[in-house]
This record gives C-alpha cells, sequence and structure tokens, in this order.
C-alpha cells in the first residue's frame, strides 16, 4: 500500500477509519519553524465531522496532538510526527455491510486485492484519512506563506447542477469561503446548495459537486518536467483524494471548445518580469509555473453511502439489499475544501524545495 508523498517534503500517513487514532509523520520540513498544534487545528476544524447540519453526524473534535519535531515551539528539522485520536468510534453501524459490498465504493476491491479488509467506515478508503495531509498540508501552508507569500484559497463552486457565479481568485479569500456553511462566497448560490444538500439528507441519499482552488504569488520554475510536471502532480495530489472523480487546470477541457487564437496567453510585462495578459494555461506552461496564479478545479461524486436501499449482491453473488445505518455525508465538498488546500501546499511546498535545491548547486 502507498502511503507516503513528496520528495524532500515528505509525508506518511496512517490510521484507518474506526482505529484508534489517525496521524502522520513530517519529514523535510524546515528547521526553526515557529509551529504548535495551533497552527495545524484551524485547518482541521474546517475539515472535522459534525461541524454543521450539512454533514455527518459523527461526531469529533480532532483535536491534533505534535509527539516529535518540535521543541520550545520550534521545529527542529527531524520527523513531525502528528496524531489526531478517534473518539466517536461506531464500528456496529457497519455490521449488516461485511458480507456486502457496497455499491461504487471500496469495499470489492480491497477485498479482491488484500483478502481482507475493514470493513468498518471504510478502513483507509475513508475521508478519515485525509487528517494527515490536512495537518501536513497546514505545516507546509505556513511555511509557504511566512517564506514566499504564496497563498492557497478552495472554495465550493457546484453542487449537483447549482453553479455559484464567478470569484474574482485573485482577491478571494477564506474567510469570505466560510462565511456560508457550503463554503461557497456566492450567497444566493450558497443559499440553494444549502437547501439542497438538506433535502438529501433528510431523505437519505447524497449529491456531487466541484471544489475549486487557487495557489497565488507562485514564483517561475517550479515542476519537474516530463514526468513530475507540476500540474501532474496537482493532479496526483487532487485524485488521491476520496471521492475524487476529475481535474482541470486553467481553461480545462472547455478550452477544447475554442481556436488557438482565442486560447493563447499573450506575454506582457509586469512588475519587471513577464507575465500573461490572461491565465487560461491556468499558471502553468510545460509542465513548469509562470507565475501567474494557479487555478484548478476538482470534481467530487455524490458520496457512495447512502442509507436509501439498493439492491446489489453480497460477496457470494447472492441477491441482497443495502440500507446503511453508520453516519454519511450527504455532500462531501465544504469538508473537502481544507483537503484540497493541503493537498496544494504539499505539492507547490515540495517543488519549491527541489527548484532551491537546484538553485543552490547551479555552476555559474
Amino acid at each position: 500500500m502507498s502511503s507516503n508523498f513528496g520528495t524532500l517534503f515528505r509525508v506518511s500517513t496512517f490510521g484507518e477509519s474506526h482505529c484508534k487514532a489517525v496521524g502522520v509523520v513530517i519529514d523535510g520540513c524546515p528547521p526553526g519553524l515557529a509551529l504548535s498544534e495551533a497552527d495545524i487545528q484551524a485547518q482541521l476544524d474546517r475539515r472535522r465531522p459534525g461541524q454543521s447540519a450539512l454533514s455527518t453526524d459523527r461526531q469529533e473534535a480532532d483535536q491534533v496532538i505534535i509527539l516529535s519535531g518540535t521543541e520550545n515551539g520550534r521545529t527542529l528539522g527531524t520527523p513531525i510526527a502528528l496524531q489526531v485520536a478517534n473518539k466517536d468510534q461506531r464500528p456496529k453501524d457497519y455490521g449488516n455491510m461485511r458480507d456486502i459490498p457496497r455499491p461504487s465504493h471500496a469495499d470489492y476491491t480491497y477485498q479482491m486485492k488484500y483478502g481482507i479488509r475493514a470493513s468498518s467506515g471504510g478502513g483507509r478508503s475513508s475521508a478519515r484519512e485525509t487528517i494527515g495531509t490536512v495537518a501536513s498540508g497546514a505545516i507546509a501552508a505556513k511555511v509557504l506563506k511566512e517564506k514566499c507569500n504564496i497563498e492557497i484559497v478552495a472554495w465550493v463552486s457546484s453542487v449537483g447542477e447549482i453553479d455559484s457565479a464567478a470569484i474574482d481568485n485573485l482577491t478571494i479569500s477564506r474567510d469570505e469561503v466560510d462565511a456560508t456553511i457550503i463554503r461557497c462566497p456566492d450567497r444566493e448560490a450558497a443559499a440553494k446548495m444549502e437547501e439542497l444538500v438538506g433535502e438529501l439528507k433528510a431523505i437519505g441519499d447524497s449529491v456531487g459537486g466541484v471544489v475549486s482552488c487557487v495557489i497565488r504569488n507562485v514564483p517561475v520554475g517550479l515542476g519537474e518536467p516530463t514526468f513530475e510536471k507540476l500540474e501532474a502532480k496537482l493532479a496526483q495530489a487532487m485524485l488521491a483524494i476520496p471521492a475524487t472523480k476529475g481535474f482541470e487546470i486553467g481553461s480545462g477541457f472547455a478550452g477544447t471548445r475554442l481556436r488557438g487564437s482565442r486560447h493563447n496567453d499573450p506575454f506582457t510585462q509586469k512588475d519587471g518580469r513577464l507575465g500573461t495578459v490572461t491565465n487560461r494555461s491556468g499558471g502553468i506552461q510545460g509542465g513548469i509555473s509562470n507565475g501567474e496564479p494557479i487555478n484548478l478545479r476538482i470534481a467530487f461524486k455524490p458520496p457512495a453511502t447512502i442509507s436509501l436501499p439498493q439492491e446489489t449482491v453480497d460477496f457470494s453473488g447472492k441477491e441482497a439489499v443495502l440500507e446503511a445505518k453508520g453516519r454519511h455525508d450527504p455532500c462531501v465538498v465544504a469538508r473537502a475544501v481544507p483537503i484540497v488546500e493541503g493537498m496544494a501546499a504539499l505539492v507547490i511546498l515540495d517543488m519549491l524545495l527541489r527548484q532551491e535545491a537546484r538553485k543552490a548547486l547551479t555552476f555559474k
């Protein structure tokens, strides 16, 4: 199983949905960074279950503990271990699902691959696993902000067929995103989204959506062509998040409808450097950051676990009707916002460290 991510800023996550604890070990964090649990907790609070009427009813405080890697509030350059306890565990909720693979879930594939699986809550396939990437991503984001003023902001841009109005990605802030419980800064669209998700939760169904993300103030030169282009690593990071089904950067699929004469980004002079007039490239050209904001969109499917009866078969092939009794999100996008931000931070910091290492060894 692959639970590691990164080259110079490396993370290794651990834990299942209903085990005693989940967490992450981080190797490669620069020494001397001021760091406390409070620096990490804010993002975990945005990810945690039970935070609103639109999320799962599971109640977890998700209080992070720094086990190693700091002294007197400063990082030592040694591995940082973070842990979050699972306290509201109810594995008995999944008793009737041991013998029935849940439709569109990971039960069948995990069982076939490993010959065994954690039948309570999905184990490592559960979004509970993302606590490790959100926590480590919060540290990465702190390094990026303090060293390079790099800012990462994600928001919900659609739920089902409800789309938000255009958002100014040059100015959007986390405070604006968090002003609604669905984390959509367009108040009118947010109200419609919240109504839809509330209705679906009441009847036991679910819906998908899209999370958009902007990464601002990225220096020119990040990315490792050919096989670790910046957009390729961002795609890998985003598609590693549970329930993701699509990734776009810049103009994305809509760009296929344009002529090259309209799609190209002409260069211009910006504050003593070359920049682009438009940004259909999404901040990346040739797999390398070009200094413009990096714009991403990530598609999340409707949560697979629903309470409505579903006709299916058990592992032996016998017909069965599945009615999930656990506590589940009717839509994951609001809680996915800090996960997207965390994964983006991990990629950008790792690529930044790799570029700095190259610069340090360049002959002049």
